[in-house]
């Protein structure tokens, strides 16, 4: 039996060495690669019943367990005083970075004078930045528009108000009050498209929309 189990380990240990050295050069013989397939497929059969699938535990049970106090131990890196970590600080305060933050500012700049009422900053960039140009980015009209034509020329489209007035319309419901205002006021409608067209990068954005298409 001791002979077996020393011969299938030669024959592991020429598989492992083949399967490296195979990897680095060409032998030039074909026996090397016919033994290693031969080896491979009898070691497979070399099983002599020491194998077992598993352990059963299924009667084993943990009937105590020992935690000793062995005190305080000073961990040392080095003789000398290890150098300290910084602490961790101003955590969260990443930094929009400073074009967009400029854009977005601008947004607001624009939009505080367009609409009234107790509305935030934020409800006044997300209802123009997000709301509204998601909704006219969905416009298969301006997404021709803009990829046919440049952005000036886009600025005068007689199709840019009425999407918008669809497009306030779509978002009545989430924003009442904005899209009551964008409706009814014709000098908000002309404002958002200026805002949307100079500092929303619709015309951009309807472009790019249209290039994956």
């Amino acid at each position: 039996m001791d002979a077996l189990i020393l011969f299938r380990s030669d024959m592991q240990t020429y598989l492992r060495a083949y399967t490296f050295l195979s990897q680095i050069f060409d032998y030039g013989n074909t026996d090397f690669e016919k033994r290693s397939i031969f080896y491979r497929a009898l070691v497979r059969l070399l099983k002599f019943g020491r194998e077992r699938e598993g352990v059963d535990l299924s009667e084993v049970k943990l009937t105590h367990h020992s935690v000793r106090n062995r005190g305080q131990q000073n961990l040392r890196l080095s003789d000398e005083d290890a150098p300290k970590l910084d602490p961790l600080t101003d955590a969260g305060s990443g930094q929009v970075h400073e074009k967009e933050k400029a854009r977005l500012s601008e947004i607001i700049a624009r939009v505080n004078d367009l609409f009234e009422g107790e509305l935030t900053d934020n409800d006044k960039l997300l209802y123009v930045d997000r709301v509204i140009k998601e909704k006219l980015l969905e416009s298969e009209i301006l997404v021709k528009q803009a990829s046919s034509n440049t952005k000036e020329q886009f600025a005068g489209s007689p199709d840019l108000v009425p999407e918008l007035v669809s497009a306030a319309m779509d978002a009545l419901d989430a924003h009442t009050a904005m899209s009551t205002q964008a409706l009814e006021s014709k000098s908000v409608q002309r404002e958002m498209v200026n805002i949307l067209l100079t500092y929303s990068r619709l015309y951009e954005d309807l472009r790019e929309r249209a290039s994956a298409v």
